[in-house]
Protein backbone atom coordinates (compact mmCIF):
# COMPACT_ATOMS: atom_id res chain seq x y z
CA UNK A 1 0.00 0.00 0.00
CA UNK A 2 1.78 3.66 -1.13
CA UNK A 3 2.10 5.71 1.62
CA UNK A 4 0.58 9.46 1.50
CA UNK A 5 1.65 11.87 4.48
CA UNK A 6 1.40 15.40 4.82
CA UNK A 7 3.91 17.74 6.67
CA UNK A 8 3.48 18.85 10.45
CA UNK A 9 2.95 22.60 11.30
CA UNK A 10 5.34 24.18 14.24
CA UNK A 11 3.01 25.16 17.01
CA UNK A 12 2.84 28.78 17.51
CA UNK A 13 4.53 30.96 19.96
CA UNK A 14 2.29 31.61 22.84
CA UNK A 15 3.37 34.51 25.62
CA UNK A 16 -0.10 35.50 26.55
CA UNK A 17 -4.16 34.66 26.79
CA UNK A 18 -4.59 37.12 23.69
CA UNK A 19 -2.03 35.02 21.61
CA UNK A 20 -3.97 31.69 22.39
CA UNK A 21 -6.92 33.23 21.00
CA UNK A 22 -5.11 33.85 17.87
CA UNK A 23 -3.60 30.54 17.97
CA UNK A 24 -7.62 29.37 17.88
CA UNK A 25 -8.06 31.52 15.02
CA UNK A 26 -5.36 29.59 12.63
CA UNK A 27 -6.31 26.33 13.28
CA UNK A 28 -4.99 23.61 11.15
CA UNK A 29 -7.45 21.71 9.04
CA UNK A 30 -7.13 18.16 8.97
CA UNK A 31 -5.62 16.04 5.89
CA UNK A 32 -8.99 15.66 3.65
CA UNK A 33 -6.49 13.42 1.26
CA UNK A 34 -5.50 10.98 3.62
CA UNK A 35 -9.12 10.71 4.60
CA UNK A 36 -10.24 10.29 1.16
CA UNK A 37 -7.53 7.26 1.13
CA UNK A 38 -8.83 5.41 4.11
CA UNK A 39 -11.89 6.21 2.95
CA UNK A 40 -11.60 4.62 -0.16
CA UNK A 41 -10.06 1.38 0.85
CA UNK A 42 -12.84 0.86 3.71
CA UNK A 43 -15.50 -0.52 1.14
CA UNK A 44 -12.68 -3.03 -0.72
CA UNK A 45 -11.81 -4.81 2.84
CA UNK A 46 -13.18 -8.53 2.71
CA UNK A 47 -16.01 -7.42 5.22
CA UNK A 48 -19.42 -6.33 5.27
CA UNK A 49 -19.86 -2.72 4.53
CA UNK A 50 -19.60 -0.85 7.97
CA UNK A 51 -19.31 -4.59 9.63
CA UNK A 52 -16.61 -3.33 11.72
CA UNK A 53 -18.55 -0.42 12.92
CA UNK A 54 -16.37 2.46 15.00
CA UNK A 55 -13.14 0.82 14.37
CA UNK A 56 -13.78 2.09 10.48
CA UNK A 57 -14.05 5.48 11.57
CA UNK A 58 -11.59 5.60 14.12
CA UNK A 59 -8.67 4.43 10.83
CA UNK A 60 -10.24 7.46 9.01
CA UNK A 61 -9.86 9.77 11.41
CA UNK A 62 -6.51 8.66 12.74
CA UNK A 63 -5.54 9.24 8.90
CA UNK A 64 -6.82 12.83 8.98
CA UNK A 65 -4.92 14.01 11.73
CA UNK A 66 -2.06 11.96 11.37
CA UNK A 67 -1.79 13.66 8.01
CA UNK A 68 -1.30 10.18 6.45
CA UNK A 69 -2.44 7.04 4.81
CA UNK A 70 -1.86 4.62 6.00
CA UNK A 71 -2.50 4.90 9.67
CA UNK A 72 -0.22 4.25 12.22
CA UNK A 73 0.04 3.01 16.04
CA UNK A 74 3.61 2.21 16.65
CA UNK A 75 4.48 5.23 18.36
CA UNK A 76 1.56 5.87 21.30
CA UNK A 77 1.93 8.28 24.21
CA UNK A 78 0.73 9.11 27.69
CA UNK A 79 1.53 12.38 29.33
CA UNK A 80 -0.02 12.79 32.67
CA UNK A 81 0.14 16.53 34.56
CA UNK A 82 0.41 17.15 38.48
CA UNK A 83 -1.38 19.91 39.66
CA UNK A 84 -1.98 21.02 43.38
CA UNK A 85 -5.35 23.18 44.11
CA UNK A 86 -5.87 25.34 46.79
CA UNK A 87 -9.54 24.87 47.17
CA UNK A 88 -8.79 21.27 48.97
CA UNK A 89 -8.28 23.80 52.46
CA UNK A 90 -12.24 23.85 51.87
CA UNK A 91 -12.66 19.83 52.19
CA UNK A 92 -13.85 18.95 48.94
CA UNK A 93 -11.49 15.42 48.86
CA UNK A 94 -11.05 12.88 50.63
CA UNK A 95 -7.47 12.47 50.23
CA UNK A 96 -5.02 15.59 51.57
CA UNK A 97 -3.51 17.81 48.81
CA UNK A 98 0.04 15.61 50.23
CA UNK A 99 -1.27 12.30 47.83
CA UNK A 100 -0.47 14.50 44.59
CA UNK A 101 3.43 14.32 45.90
CA UNK A 102 2.95 10.95 46.56
CA UNK A 103 1.40 9.60 43.31
CA UNK A 104 3.66 11.16 41.34
CA UNK A 105 6.81 8.88 43.21
CA UNK A 106 4.64 6.23 42.61
CA UNK A 107 4.12 6.72 39.05
CA UNK A 108 7.71 7.46 38.47
CA UNK A 109 8.54 4.14 40.35
CA UNK A 110 5.94 2.37 37.75
CA UNK A 111 3.38 1.39 39.96
CA UNK A 112 0.02 3.34 39.37
CA UNK A 113 -2.37 1.61 37.48
CA UNK A 114 -1.26 3.75 34.18
CA UNK A 115 2.16 1.99 34.10
CA UNK A 116 0.67 -1.17 34.54
CA UNK A 117 -1.96 -0.22 31.49
CA UNK A 118 1.18 1.82 29.13
CA UNK A 119 3.18 -1.51 29.41
CA UNK A 120 0.46 -3.66 28.52
CA UNK A 121 -0.19 -2.08 25.74
CA UNK A 122 3.27 -0.75 24.43
CA UNK A 123 2.23 3.04 25.31
CA UNK A 124 5.02 5.74 26.25
CA UNK A 125 4.72 7.39 29.50
CA UNK A 126 6.35 10.50 30.93
CA UNK A 127 4.96 12.43 34.33
CA UNK A 128 5.22 16.33 34.94
CA UNK A 129 4.60 18.12 38.19
CA UNK A 130 3.82 21.65 37.61
CA UNK A 131 4.71 23.25 41.25
CA UNK A 132 3.31 21.01 43.57
CA UNK A 133 4.65 23.60 46.57
CA UNK A 134 2.49 26.19 44.98
CA UNK A 135 -1.11 25.01 44.74
CA UNK A 136 -3.22 27.43 42.85
CA UNK A 137 -5.38 29.80 44.55
CA UNK A 138 -8.79 28.62 46.48
CA UNK A 139 -11.01 29.76 43.68
CA UNK A 140 -13.73 30.70 46.51
CA UNK A 141 -11.48 33.45 47.56
CA UNK A 142 -10.02 34.78 44.33
CA UNK A 143 -8.90 33.55 40.99
CA UNK A 144 -6.59 30.06 40.99
CA UNK A 145 -4.16 31.66 38.88
CA UNK A 146 -3.08 34.78 36.99
CA UNK A 147 -2.76 35.38 33.04
CA UNK A 148 0.82 34.49 33.20
CA UNK A 149 1.11 31.71 35.48
CA UNK A 150 -1.96 29.75 33.29
CA UNK A 151 0.07 30.71 30.09
CA UNK A 152 3.35 29.31 31.75
CA UNK A 153 1.05 25.85 32.72
CA UNK A 154 -0.41 25.94 29.36
CA UNK A 155 3.12 26.93 27.30
CA UNK A 156 4.85 23.71 29.67
CA UNK A 157 2.12 21.24 28.29
CA UNK A 158 2.83 22.74 24.45
CA UNK A 159 6.18 21.79 25.43
CA UNK A 160 5.61 18.00 25.60
CA UNK A 161 3.69 17.52 22.50
CA UNK A 162 6.61 16.49 19.74
CA UNK A 163 6.41 15.11 16.28
CA UNK A 164 6.34 11.81 15.47
CA UNK A 165 3.31 10.63 18.00
CA UNK A 166 0.80 8.25 16.50
CA UNK A 167 -1.76 9.84 19.23
CA UNK A 168 -1.26 11.40 22.53
CA UNK A 169 -3.21 10.46 25.85
CA UNK A 170 -4.06 13.19 28.04
CA UNK A 171 -4.15 12.63 32.05
CA UNK A 172 -3.56 14.22 35.28
CA UNK A 173 -3.29 14.18 39.02
CA UNK A 174 -4.37 16.57 41.18
CA UNK A 175 -6.26 16.27 44.71
CA UNK A 176 -9.21 18.69 44.26
CA UNK A 177 -9.16 19.08 40.26
CA UNK A 178 -12.65 17.45 39.88
CA UNK A 179 -13.92 20.58 42.07
CA UNK A 180 -12.20 22.65 39.44
CA UNK A 181 -13.00 20.95 36.26
CA UNK A 182 -16.99 21.00 37.49
CA UNK A 183 -16.51 24.57 38.11
CA UNK A 184 -14.60 25.25 34.90
CA UNK A 185 -17.40 23.15 33.38
CA UNK A 186 -20.38 25.17 34.93
CA UNK A 187 -19.11 28.17 34.02
CA UNK A 188 -18.87 27.25 30.42
CA UNK A 189 -21.93 25.67 29.94
CA UNK A 190 -24.01 26.76 32.63
CA UNK A 191 -26.24 24.72 34.43
CA UNK A 192 -26.59 23.45 38.23
CA UNK A 193 -23.87 22.56 40.39
CA UNK A 194 -25.19 19.06 41.39
CA UNK A 195 -25.36 18.18 37.84
CA UNK A 196 -21.23 19.01 37.41
CA UNK A 197 -20.23 17.69 40.86
CA UNK A 198 -19.28 14.04 41.92
CA UNK A 199 -17.75 11.90 43.98
CA UNK A 200 -14.03 12.44 42.75
CA UNK A 201 -12.31 10.71 45.48
CA UNK A 202 -15.05 9.32 46.58
CA UNK A 203 -16.78 12.17 48.90
CA UNK A 204 -20.56 11.11 50.00
CA UNK A 205 -23.20 12.49 51.80
CA UNK A 206 -22.48 15.54 53.79
CA UNK A 207 -19.27 16.10 52.07
CA UNK A 208 -20.84 15.66 48.76
CA UNK A 209 -22.89 18.10 49.30
CA UNK A 210 -20.42 20.41 50.81
CA UNK A 211 -18.06 19.89 47.20
CA UNK A 212 -21.15 21.27 45.19
CA UNK A 213 -21.80 24.20 47.02
CA UNK A 214 -18.14 25.19 47.17
CA UNK A 215 -18.61 24.30 43.06
CA UNK A 216 -21.69 26.55 43.18
CA UNK A 217 -19.69 29.49 44.97
CA UNK A 218 -16.88 29.37 42.52
CA UNK A 219 -19.18 29.56 39.45
CA UNK A 220 -20.70 32.60 40.83
CA UNK A 221 -17.68 34.73 42.10
CA UNK A 222 -15.85 33.99 38.84
CA UNK A 223 -18.93 33.39 36.17
CA UNK A 224 -19.86 37.17 35.73
CA UNK A 225 -16.33 38.29 36.19
CA UNK A 226 -14.76 35.92 33.23
CA UNK A 227 -15.13 37.69 29.97
CA UNK A 228 -14.16 34.52 27.94
CA UNK A 229 -13.23 30.53 28.44
CA UNK A 230 -9.92 31.02 28.82
CA UNK A 231 -10.26 33.70 31.57
CA UNK A 232 -12.20 31.11 33.18
CA UNK A 233 -9.80 28.42 32.94
CA UNK A 234 -7.01 31.04 34.75
CA UNK A 235 -9.74 31.38 37.08
CA UNK A 236 -11.13 28.17 38.42
CA UNK A 237 -8.91 25.33 36.35
CA UNK A 238 -5.30 24.22 37.22
CA UNK A 239 -1.65 24.39 36.63
CA UNK A 240 -2.49 20.50 35.49
CA UNK A 241 -5.36 21.40 33.18
CA UNK A 242 -3.75 24.90 31.96
CA UNK A 243 -1.33 22.28 31.02
CA UNK A 244 -3.62 19.99 29.16
CA UNK A 245 -5.37 22.79 27.12
CA UNK A 246 -1.84 23.66 25.58
CA UNK A 247 -0.94 20.28 25.19
CA UNK A 248 -4.03 19.75 23.08
CA UNK A 249 -3.24 22.81 21.22
CA UNK A 250 -0.02 22.22 19.99
CA UNK A 251 -0.76 18.88 18.76
CA UNK A 252 -3.33 19.86 16.23
CA UNK A 253 -0.48 22.00 14.78
CA UNK A 254 1.86 18.67 15.10
CA UNK A 255 -0.77 16.82 13.53
CA UNK A 256 -1.28 14.64 16.82
CA UNK A 257 -4.48 13.03 17.58
CA UNK A 258 -5.40 13.25 20.98
CA UNK A 259 -7.09 10.65 23.28
CA UNK A 260 -8.84 12.62 26.21
CA UNK A 261 -9.45 10.81 29.34
CA UNK A 262 -11.85 11.46 32.05
CA UNK A 263 -13.55 14.57 33.54
CA UNK A 264 -10.50 16.57 34.17
CA UNK A 265 -8.94 16.42 30.67
CA UNK A 266 -12.34 16.98 29.00
CA UNK A 267 -12.67 19.69 30.96
CA UNK A 268 -10.03 21.45 30.39
CA UNK A 269 -10.07 20.90 26.61
CA UNK A 270 -13.44 22.29 26.55
CA UNK A 271 -12.15 25.05 27.42
CA UNK A 272 -10.70 25.45 23.73
CA UNK A 273 -13.85 24.03 22.20
CA UNK A 274 -15.85 27.13 24.01
CA UNK A 275 -13.68 29.36 22.77
CA UNK A 276 -13.27 28.33 19.05
CA UNK A 277 -15.81 25.32 17.94
CA UNK A 278 -14.03 22.60 16.17
CA UNK A 279 -11.26 23.24 17.84
CA UNK A 280 -11.63 19.74 19.06
CA UNK A 281 -11.99 17.97 16.14
CA UNK A 282 -8.45 16.09 16.59
CA UNK A 283 -9.40 14.68 19.95
CA UNK A 284 -11.63 12.02 20.82
CA UNK A 285 -13.20 10.59 24.19
CA UNK A 286 -11.00 7.58 25.16
CA UNK A 287 -13.83 6.70 27.40
CA UNK A 288 -16.66 8.40 30.10
CA UNK A 289 -15.97 7.84 33.45
CA UNK A 290 -18.10 7.33 36.56
CA UNK A 291 -18.46 10.87 37.36
CA UNK A 292 -21.68 12.05 36.24
CA UNK A 293 -20.26 15.28 35.07
CA UNK A 294 -18.31 13.75 32.34
CA UNK A 295 -21.23 12.33 31.11
CA UNK A 296 -22.88 15.45 30.62
CA UNK A 297 -19.85 16.75 28.83
CA UNK A 298 -19.34 14.49 26.71
CA UNK A 299 -22.50 15.42 25.38
CA UNK A 300 -21.97 19.61 25.29
CA UNK A 301 -19.13 18.32 23.38
CA UNK A 302 -20.72 15.76 20.67
CA UNK A 303 -18.13 13.39 21.42
CA UNK A 304 -19.32 9.85 21.76
CA UNK A 305 -16.55 7.68 24.08
CA UNK A 306 -14.40 5.14 23.06
CA UNK A 307 -15.26 2.97 25.75
CA UNK A 308 -17.50 2.91 28.81
CA UNK A 309 -16.30 0.62 31.89
CA UNK A 310 -17.50 3.01 34.84
CA UNK A 311 -14.27 3.72 35.77
CA UNK A 312 -13.01 7.16 37.28
CA UNK A 313 -9.15 6.76 38.35
CA UNK A 314 -7.76 9.49 35.76
CA UNK A 315 -3.97 8.93 34.97
CA UNK A 316 -4.78 8.70 31.35
CA UNK A 317 -6.02 4.86 32.05
CA UNK A 318 -9.16 4.96 29.89
CA UNK A 319 -7.40 7.18 27.41
CA UNK A 320 -4.44 4.10 27.57
CA UNK A 321 -7.10 1.62 27.51
CA UNK A 322 -8.76 3.20 23.80
CA UNK A 323 -5.62 2.55 22.70
CA UNK A 324 -6.00 -0.95 22.04
CA UNK A 325 -9.34 -0.24 20.21
CA UNK A 326 -7.37 2.51 17.91
CA UNK A 327 -4.09 -0.39 17.36
CA UNK A 328 -7.13 -3.04 16.41
CA UNK A 329 -8.60 -0.22 14.06
CA UNK A 330 -5.02 0.40 12.55
CA UNK A 331 -4.27 -3.01 12.06
CA UNK A 332 -7.59 -4.09 10.30
CA UNK A 333 -7.50 -1.00 8.01
CA UNK A 334 -4.42 -1.84 6.86
CA UNK A 335 -3.58 -5.43 7.36
CA UNK A 336 -6.76 -6.65 5.59
CA UNK A 337 -6.93 -8.77 2.33
CA UNK A 338 -9.12 -6.59 -0.44
CA UNK A 339 -11.50 -8.72 -2.46
CA UNK A 340 -9.49 -8.75 -5.75
CA UNK A 341 -6.51 -9.91 -3.21
CA UNK A 342 -8.24 -12.43 -1.49
CA UNK A 343 -10.18 -13.70 -5.30
CA UNK A 344 -13.74 -13.20 -2.53
CA UNK A 345 -16.47 -11.96 -4.54
CA UNK A 346 -17.42 -9.18 -3.82
CA UNK A 347 -21.28 -7.74 -2.33
CA UNK A 348 -23.58 -8.37 -5.29
CA UNK A 349 -26.04 -5.60 -6.90
CA UNK A 350 -30.09 -6.01 -5.67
Amino acid sequence: MPSLQSPPMSPPVIKSLDDIRAALQSLPAGDDAAAAKASGREPTLTKPPGSLGRLEELSQWLCRWQGRHPPSMGAPKAQVFAGNHGVVAQGVSAFPADVTAQMVANFEAGGAAINQLCQVFGVGFSIDALSLDRPTGDFTEGPAMTEDECVDAFVFGMGTVSDGMDVLCLGEMGIGNTTSAAALTMALFGGDAAHWTGSGTGVQGAQLEKKTAVVAKAAALHGNNAPDPLQSLCRLGGRELAAITGAVLAARFRRVPVLLDGYVATAAAAALEAARPGALEHCRAGHVSAEPGHRRLLEKLDMVPILDLDMRLGEASGAVLAVAVLKAATACHSGMATFEDAAVSGKTGE
